[in-house]
């Protein structure tokens, strides 16, 4: 379902050199694994027969037990719909190498021989195997690999051996298999197949803990599977292994472009299944607009030239729900509160160092419009931080405030506090008579609370700050942030204009936490105060008249929706171009404790309507530091006809109402 497949890393005991054992081991493991309905399921390097055998590799009844061992799994496979990758000893031409047996529904698919084989102190492989390279033949028959197969009962066939095998499951899951050491190499297997098209890599290992490896191992796992715009599953042999001089961890690992999707707890492990669930249409999103993987491609295809695709129908390939796919309500805020204060603070300076630099060029004064709401908090701080880094007096800082017709006590109180606070004066100009000068020119009536009452104090606003910037030599600072330039919820010629933009890539969930950052580390301790209280004020753009207690009546939310909503919409709208289907099924499962399916509906559509009626207002917004992965500038990150049509995802949207 929307390209999820659940996939499974299985570590069953093991009895070094007890091939009918470890078989029972992973029969057992296989039974259990079936019960998720994964997709793929992958067992350790060796796992019949033990990594640790050394010299008794080379015994007969060893490597007999093992072919009994492979056609007694190859056996259990049959009546499932899951891919079975076990690792073992395979005989090809009187030479032993080291292999991964891929099979699916009684069906041996082929099998992946390790190429690069280390030649350590404790791991001298090159003493029992040889190198898929020295491979006399590219495919053997079933009845030559396993001895106890019966030719009179199953038919036999021919069956693919050696490196850069890529196993394609009816066109709806590519994947290729790499043994341990593979992984280490300077070119490993895995990124010739994944340029070669295959979408997850399958590492069967026996890795063996040192102190620092596991850390280790876990970031090369995540920057293969990052440079690779990839799937990885990593399974590694388990503590039943020998321990004559090392010890074995069974460290399994999931992950994702770059991000770990799921890890085995426990330092020495055996005896467990990982599972997760991969999102493809995550890789296959990143690699089109990844140009520089297809570039890639091209440049290497002598080196993809040698990867050959084993298809085989797979109607019943099991898709997954996506249950067991970690999903973050907030996917622009990071899970931990170390991680988001650092992320906060990093974002901070950028946004600092692009202003600083605009200043430094100009020589002009930050102008602020300051309305006492978290939006223009964020630029005033990061304009007295500017000037900071410069060395430039708090003087030099222009803030204005404006009051207006839906100017509350609350906020106008705040803004000169918080002016104030970060070492200048506050400027206040009252442009309540200015409007209704102009409401009267147009021949408004000046009561009726129109989308013209509410944008001629936004207009005029920014034609004071314009022309104020202008008298004194300054640069005005925007303060509208990315959701709102999502949603188009700015006025056109108003707050959408300024001279350069701070918080133009900076979502709506984050401006808050930005803000808690600076109060918490002490930036501006004379602003902590003032800055907690405006971290508890409602998000109000404060167009329409508050109530008779000075309160604000006009709450952003009530009207455009929540913005924790509209930025998982923009979120996985524009990062990975998922449809409207697939994002509402994601924000159903993400809210299902916040919001019913018909609320999340509801503002769904109102996002996709916004998004694409509001273009003409980001199509000639001004310049301003990207600080994310997710960006609207008109000049690079995001270029879209203003004009374009929303029907068919509207459309869309539809079918699930309905």
């Amino acid at each position: 379902m929307f390209d999820f497949y659940r996939i499974a890393a299985a570590v069953p005991q093991v009895k070094v050199a007890d091939a009918a054992y470890n078989t029972n081991q992973i029969l057992g493991k296989l039974e259990e694994a079936y019960g998720y309905q994964p997709a793929v399921i992958a067992f350790p390097e060796l796992a019949v027969s033990g990594y640790s055998c050394q010299d008794l590799f080379f015994q007969s009844t060893l490597l007999r037990e093992v072919t009994r061992g492979i056609s007694r799994i190859l056996a259990a496979t049959e009546g499932h719909e899951s891919a079975v990758v076990v690792g073992a000893p395979v005989e090809i031409c009187g030479q032993l190498y080291n292999g991964a047996y891929v099979m699916l529904d009684g069906k041996l698919l082929g099998v992946t021989i390790k190429t690069f084989l280390p030649n350590y102190s404790e791991f001298y492989e090159k003493r029992w195997f040889n190198s898929a390279d020295d491979l006399p033949t590219r495919d053997v028959y079933l009845s030559d690999l396993m001895i106890s197969y019966d030719p009179e009962e199953i038919e036999d066939y021919s069956v693919p051996v050696g490196s850069h095998i890529i196993y394609n499951l009816d066109g709806k899951l590519s994947f290729g298999v790499e043994i341990c050491e593979d992984l280490w190499s300077p070119i490993p297997p895995s990124s010739v197949m994944t340029l070669a098209g295959a979408e997850l890599i399958v590492n069967i290992s026996a890795s063996n803990e040192l102190i620092a490896k596991r850390e280790y191992r876990k970031n090369l796992v995540k920057q293969t599977s990052a440079s690779e715009v990839a799937e990885y599953l990593y399974v590694s042999a388990g503590s039943g292994e020998s321990t004559q001089d090392v010890v074995f961890s069974g460290h399994s690992l999931i992950a994702e472009n770059g991000v770990i999707l799921n890890e085995n707890r426990d330092y020495i492990a055996a005896d467990y299944l990982l599972v997760a669930d991969m999102d493809l249409g995550k890789i296959r999103s990143e690699r089109a607009r990844m140009k520089s993987f297809g570039d890639a491609a091209a440049h290497y295809r002598g080196l993809t030239s040698r990867c050959r695709t084993v298809t085989e129908a797979a109607p019943r390939l099991p898709e997954s729900d996506g249950e067991y796919y970690i999903l973050q309500k907030h996917p622009f805020i990071p899970a931990t509160r170390k991680n988001l204060e650092k992320r906060c603070s990093d974002i901070f300076d950028m946004q600092v160092g692009g202003l600083a630099k605009r200043l430094e060029v100009t020589g002009a004064k930050p102008v602020v419009g300051v309305s006492g709401g978290m939006d223009s908090t964020l630029a005033l701080l990061v304009s007295a931080k500017a000037l900071q880094k410069l060395g430039r007096p708090a003087e030099d800082l222009i803030a204005i405030t404006m009051p207006a017709f839906g100017t509350s006590n609350r906020t106008y109180e705040n803004s000169l506090l918080l002016i104030k606070s970060l070492g200048t004066t506050p400027i206040i100009i009252d442009i309540k008579a200015a409007c209704v000068q102009h409401l009267s020119d147009l021949g408004h009536d000046g009561m009726t609370k129109d989308l013209t009452y509410e944008n001629t104090q936004a207009r005029e606003r920014t034609q004071v700050l314009m022309d104020y910037a202008n008298m004194h030599g300054g640069l005005v600072v925007g303060t509208g942030d990315l959701s709102e330039l999502a949603l188009g919820w700015c006025t056109y010629n108003g707050d959408q204009m300024a001279m350069y933009g701070v918080n133009g890539s900076i979502p709506k969930t984050l401006v808050r936490w930005m803000i808690d950052t600076v109060a918490e580390t002490g930036i501006f301790p004379d602003s902590t105060v003032v800055l907690r209280d405006i971290l508890d004020t409602p998000i109000s753009p404060e167009l329409l008249p508050p109530d008779e207690n000075g309160e604000i009546t006009q709450k952003t939310e009530d009207s455009v929706g929540p913005y924790e909503l509209h930025d998982f919409f923009l979120f996985y709208t524009l990062r990975y171009g998922y449809s409207p289907a697939k994002i509402n099924f994601l924000a159903n499962r993400a809210f299902d404790r916040d919001y019913d399916s018909a609320t999340i509906l509801k503002w769904q559509k109102m996002f996709t309507r916004r998004f694409f009626s509001q273009q003409f207002k980001r199509s000639c917004m001004p310049d301003g530091v990207k600080v994310g992965s997710v960006a609207m500038s008109p000049r690079g990150d995001w270029r879209m006809p203003s004009d374009a049509s929303a029907e068919n995802w509207l459309a869309e949207l539809d079918l699930i109402e309905s």
